[in-house]
């Protein structure tokens, strides 16, 4: 089912479109599921990204350790709303330089208690024989997301399924990959932690 997602009847959400339906939909609990797949982003106006981007890395660091705070609010706020989030990121190796980035944030997520679990590209890849997976973010039983990205890795809005035969088979399918992944702290530490600073290219 994640790899003919993009072939389901979906409604084309610009980026304020999808985030107000997101806040409105989440309020409804359940789990929540998060797969990400693509290796390079771009995150402008978030102070860690921006000194990474610069070369920056010692900053970089700085930076995401000061959002600590934020990382554990966010957890804590899912416990207080009753959200269940399994996260799974896939990782192609080598790692890129924005995801040996990102995972400084994702790992102190993970410290905070979040479920989050690493799959790597081999483990997906019966899904992607014509394309790469989409992201995708599923509220519940409610509402299924594919996240929108343009050439240069800015979210510009999602496609939104509402069917819920195809939301279930859909978690189906995301709980037998998030099972078979690692948890990323222990992915963090063997992988990533003494991984010398990314080379960016500017």
């Amino acid at each position: 089912m994640l790899d003919r997602l993009r072939d389901r009847p979906a409604a084309a959400l610009n980026l304020d479109t999808y985030l107000a339906d997101y806040r409105r939909e989440y309020g409804g609990g359940g789990v929540t599921w998060k797969l990400e797949r693509i290796q390079t982003l771009s995150k402008p106006g978030d102070p860690s990204w921006e000194a990474f981007a610069a070369g920056d890395w010692s900053r970089a660091l700085e930076l995401t350790e000061a959002a600590r705070p934020r990382a554990d609010a966010m957890v804590a706020k899912c416990a207080e709303d009753g959200v269940v989030t399994r996260h799974i990121r896939v990782v192609e190796d080598p790692v890129s330089p924005y995801l040996q980035w990102e995972m400084q944030f994702l790992r102190m997520l993970a410290e905070a208690g979040r479920p989050l679990r690493v799959v790597t590209a081999a483990q997906v890849a019966h899904w992607e024989h014509e394309r790469m997976l989409p992201e995708i973010v599923v509220l519940g039983d409610r509402v299924l997301y594919l996240v929108r990205y343009d050439s240069a890795g800015k979210p510009f809005g999602a496609w939104r399924i509402g069917d819920r035969d195809v939301i279930a088979r859909s978690s189906v399918e995301l709980d037998a990959l998030f099972r078979s992944g690692e948890p990323l702290l222990e992915y963090f530490h063997r992988e990533i932690a003494d991984l010398p600073p990314p080379a960016v290219r500017t």
